[in-house]
């Protein structure tokens, strides 16, 4: 029989309830999440956390050396990446890759794949960096919690995959099915409840910054209101996940960023139509080298 959607969502949320069925922290990123950047022990300890860890290693290079990023010199090594992406960008990168490696283990389902997600969520990054550009300095994120919530925006539905992982199916093959109808929509009817909620209460057990809590749990249109007034993360996402819908992963959330969209992150709605061309080119470029993460 057929789970339904009130079934399969009371499992979902007595699974958040209970801590031992939730994915602990990896130690990794909680180390990254406590270390400090201020003194040169902290500097040394980030690059040695770096190094004892081969898939933050490699992916990071990977990023650092990938044309969507436009740098002109190429890094051999963690350190060289470090210089070239700046430490705060590295350390946000290298926690939100420690944070999904809880998941990296999750087989792909017919419907559903954790690469697939992990290059979603890279374009998104790159994106939000791209958008924020435009933004006026006193309300444009730093660059660090631009990649955190980027990166991990979409983790609810990494945890769903590992709670549930025939819901997870069933949701996906959904969400293929009907690629223009609203995301939400979709995932309400087939689990009776959101990646967005499911992602938010494991971000807070995780003790991850209330601003990338609220990213994971407000990033679509009908949450937004519910994110502080000053938190630009989550309408820089929404705007981000606008203009690549459906890019990596099938998740409809509509395709047009209206004026009050742009204006409410400091941006002239007449910059839409470049900045719409130039997020779509940063994220044609990362899917030429996705391979490379």
């Amino acid at each position: 029989m057929t789970a339904t959607a009130a079934q399969i969502s009371r499992k979902l949320l007595d699974s958040l309830d209970d801590l031992k069925s939730l994915p602990a922290m990896p130690a990794t990123a909680q180390k990254l999440l406590a270390l400090s950047l201020d003194t040169d022990e902290g500097e040394a300890q980030l690059l040695a956390l770096i190094a004892q860890d081969p898939q933050i290693s490699a992916k990071l290079l990977s990023l650092a050396n990938s044309p969507a990023l436009g740098l002109t010199r190429k890094a051999a090594s963690v350190p060289e990446a470090a210089i070239l992406l700046g430490l705060t960008h590295v350390k946000a990168v290298s926690l939100g890759i420690a944070a999904m490696s809880n998941f990296t283990g999750l087989s792909d389902s017919r419907h559903f794949s954790p690469q697939d997600l992990w290059l979603h969520s890279l374009s998104i990054a790159m994106a939000m960096n791209t958008i924020a550009q435009s933004m006026p300095r006193n309300l444009r994120p730093k660059q660090d919690q631009i990649y955190l919530a980027g990166l991990l925006h979409d983790m609810g539905y990494m945890a769903i995959h590992f709670l549930d992982s025939e819901a997870s199916n069933a949701l996906h093959c959904q969400l293929a099915q009907q690629p223009h109808r609203q995301g939400l929509d979709v995932e309400f009817e087939v689990l009776g409840v959101s990646h967005c909620l499911i992602g938010a209460q494991l971000a807070r057990q995780w003790h991850l910054p209330e601003q990338i809590v609220e990213v994971l749990g407000c990033h679509h249109a009908p949450y937004i209101a519910e994110a502080a007034a000053d938190n630009y993360l989550v309408r820089l996402t929404s705007v981000a996940e606008k203009l690549l819908t459906n890019f990596g992963i099938n998740e409809y959330c509509g395709v047009q960023v209206t004026d009050q969209e742009w204006l409410e992150l400091g941006i002239d709605p007449s910059e839409a139509e470049e900045l719409s061309l130039a997020v779509n080119e940063v994220a044609l470029q990362v899917a030429q080298s996705s391979n490379l993460f």
